[in-house]
């Protein structure tokens, strides 16, 4: 028996395996054998972190016999030992039906097989528990009156790959299988430039770098990724090139505008990545760590990680020609930046965002 759970990670094109109603129907059956790594570890930590499921979701599956250890019912205590074979079964997934919903959309550019958007801050990209409507999926539903690909199932029909809620920028949306293809090929082959723009805190030292560094589920707290090297751990490979676009010195630390191009597209790979090298997102408040004294001093610029995906390109599916987009940053990211810059502007930076004038 192989090991069959599904990750889903940013780039959706390694997720086409199955579609989504028989993801949905099916019960998913996954054996892991432990490794000396593993040894010692209670089987609740175990299935959890190779399942990338909670810890307490992992007890469920245990305390309702959906795990075995060494072929025989277990409890969450028990420990796990080397070359032993955990096999848990994973449940069915409740349905989440997504339904067009009258929700304004900024379209940058729309044909009869794809458009793109830009996403503002604060809006999922798809229904998930948590999030069953107001999704960018549900305004797309509405918009293209249900002409989107069927390849990403009833839950992100058309989706391609995605960017984070509190992200902004740019999106590509396949309105037919023809366009879903080609463009989750091109993605896997890296043929799509995804560019973003972001704040991070610290200055550095060279103006161009390389971060290539693997990136899976961590291994403690599984809402976050983190970069995960060494045999046996559970990470996708992962590169980010980044340019330093302007230095900033303020109130005694220094804070960073870089230009970050993706070689790939993982769960939270700029926010990683850069976490990963000491340069946290301002505004993350899951990787950032401590508030910037900018960060507290300007609440009001703040809706999450400052990160933009502003610049997309790739081959048209139909003309076989190459297209660039582009979207600006979002008010609130330009009267951070006019702060910055401590330019005339700047005192009154604030106001002018609050009236709507940036």
């Amino acid at each position: 028996m192989t090991e069959q759970t599904l990750e889903f990670f940013d780039d959706l094109s390694g997720s086409d395996d199955l579609s989504e109603a028989e993801a949905v129907s099916a019960e998913t059956v996954c054996e892991r054998i432990a490794t000396e790594t593993d040894a010692g570890l209670r089987l609740d930590v175990f299935v959890a972190l190779y399942a990338d499921v909670s810890r307490s979701a992992a007890a469920a599956w245990i305390e309702d016999g959906r795990v075995t250890l060494g072929g025989k019912n277990a409890t969450k205590k028990d420990k796990v030992k080397a070359g032993a074979t955990v096999v848990w079964t994973v449940p069915s997934p409740e349905a989440i039906e997504a339904t067009p919903q009258d929700i304004p959309l900024d379209v940058v550019y729309e044909d009869d097989d794809l458009i793109v958007v830009n996403k503002p801050t604060g809006m999922v990209v798809h229904p998930a528990p948590g999030n069953p409507d107001g999704t960018l999926v549900n305004a797309l539903l509405w918009h293209c009156k249900g002409s989107l690909s069927g390849i990403g199932g009833a839950i992100r029909p058309g989706i391609v790959h995605r960017i984070d809620k509190d992200t902004s920028g740019l999106l590509v949306v396949a309105k037919n299988d023809f366009a879903h293809r080609a463009l989750s090929d091109a993605l896997k082959t890296h043929d799509v430039r995804r560019v973003y723009t972001a704040l991070v805190l610290g200055g550095f030292r060279e103006e161009t770098g390389t971060v290539d560094a693997p990136i899976g589920r961590h291994p403690q707290d599984r809402k976050r990724m983190a970069v995960l090297r060494g045999d046996g751990v559970r990470a996708r490979e992962a590169v980010t090139h980044y340019t330093v676009l302007e230095d900033f010195s303020l109130d005694g630390e220094r804070i960073s505008l870089v230009r970050c191009d993706l070689e790939t597209g993982r769960t939270h790979q700029i926010r990683v990545h850069m976490a990963s090298i000491g340069h946290p997102l301002l505004g993350d408040p899951v990787y950032g760590g401590r508030k910037s004294r900018f960060e507290t001093k300007h609440p009001k610029c703040f809706f999450g990680q400052m990160l933009h995906a502003g610049t997309l390109s790739f081959v048209h599916p139909r003309t076989g020609k190459p297209v660039t987009f582009s979207a600006p940053l979002p008010d609130y990211f330009e009267a951070a930046l006019k702060l910055l810059r401590g330019s005339n502007a700047s005192e009154n930076a604030l106001e002018e965002y609050d009236d709507g004038k940036i």
